[in-house]
């Protein structure tokens, strides 16, 4: 199958620091090499893949130093490569929310959407009620509440590759933060867990400019307290001994978390999750297997207590039958051919592509 995988242009694939999205593409990407399919990847130049790579960016926008850059424009041109190539394909497999849906509708489908961020925002439905034809992938069942009618085609989880990841049989006796600095992330709550368990706490995490302040005021503070370190921000290579040598990792999220990438990663390495019951993690976290759910900080004190007694190993295996990236790619191709089931024509054989004015016809003057 000719497959063409469409990244988000704003971390590596896979990101050197911080990022989720990107990291699943990555990881997709290359589970559909291993299986045999032909893939190509847009994204940025410095990607680090098996597949076929366009290169649509020198740089990813967020690492990118320079003062001035638009991410829309960056995001546009991407999508003008893709739709030139876009007879090369059998399937367009895009990861950038709704920026493709107005010049693709001619072969909508033939596309797939994966949808990775939060669905509760006010102008989305519009959007999916306007472009209903796309055929749509949620992370997770709970990530699809705010939009229960839309065209989904299915859930397909989360799936990291099993290799990146170093099994610990014995943590080191710490608590483990992973993520983004945020009020929604609640690294305070993570901060009081380990506090009233007399447990070190070590939080690497890194700080948008968007929550500068929130973490100046209401985070920085509490890094006085002797049990806490900061680590900063970590990439892929330091993930496995960070997390793997933890006791448990923390999960006390704020806010409907489409999937929880981070839980997985510690499931990865064995350490068990305590992660507080919200979104998704409901949907990750087998309770009493790979971890528990708790609804407060009570809950999530016991919690700990009970976790550290769980089977490392158990939690390991769990990880591999559920969140490999083959399992994940698995599930992705049974949706791609379901799709070319309804559209039988191979890549070679479709039609060609209407110019752009076609499309979005010119004014007449402009025409002339």
């Amino acid at each position: 199958m000719k497959i063409a995988q469409v990244a988000p242009l704003y971390e590596a694939v896979p990101p050197m620091l911080y990022g989720g999205t990107e990291r699943v593409v990555a990881h997709l990407t290359d589970a559909l090499v291993d299986l045999g399919h032909e893939v190509t990847l847009f994204s940025s130049a410095e990607a680090r893949t098996r597949a076929r790579l366009v290169p649509v960016r020198d740089q990813a926008i967020r690492l990118d130093p320079s003062p001035l850059k638009s991410d829309l424009a960056a995001h546009m041109s991407m999508l003008a490569e893709v739709r030139r190539r876009a007879d090369q394909f059998d399937i367009l497999h895009f990861h950038t929310d709704m920026l493709h849906f107005p010049f693709f509708e001619d072969r909508a489908e033939r596309t797939l959407t994966t949808l990775h961020g939060r669905l509760d925002l006010k102008d989305l439905a519009g959007v999916y009620e306007r472009w209903s034809q796309y055929p749509l992938v949620s992370i997770s069942n709970n990530q699809r509440h705010p939009l229960p009618w839309a065209n989904w085609a299915a859930t397909v989880q989360h799936g990291m590759d099993a290799d990146l990841y170093r099994f610990s049989p014995r943590p080191s006796g710490y608590l483990a933060f992973l993520g983004r600095i945020a009020a929604e992330k609640r690294p305070d709550r993570a901060i009081e867990i380990a506090t009233r368990l007399g447990m070190p706490l070590k939080i690497a995490a890194k700080v948008d400019p968007a929550d500068a302040v929130y973490f100046e005021t209401k985070i920085l503070p509490l890094l006085d307290n002797p049990l806490v370190e900061f680590v900063g921000e970590i990439g892929d290579a330091a993930k496995s001994d960070f997390l793997g040598q933890a006791d448990a990792f923390l999960f006390p999220i704020d806010w409907p978390e489409p999937f929880g990438l981070v839980m997985i990663e510690a499931m990865a390495c064995g350490t068990p999750v305590v992660a507080y019951r919200c979104g998704a993690a409901p949907e990750v976290i087998e309770d009493g297997v790979t971890g528990y759910l708790v609804d407060d900080l009570d809950g999530a004190v016991a919690a700990v207590r009970k976790a550290v007694q769980l089977d490392r190993a158990a939690i390991r295996a769990r990880f591999d039958q559920r969140f490999s990236s083959t399992a994940m790619a698995h599930r992705y191709l049974d949706i791609y051919r379901g799709l070319l089931a309804h559209a039988p024509y191979a890549a070679s054989e479709l039609p060609p592509l209407p110019g752009i004015a076609d499309i979005m016809p010119l004014p007449t003057a402009a025409v002339a």
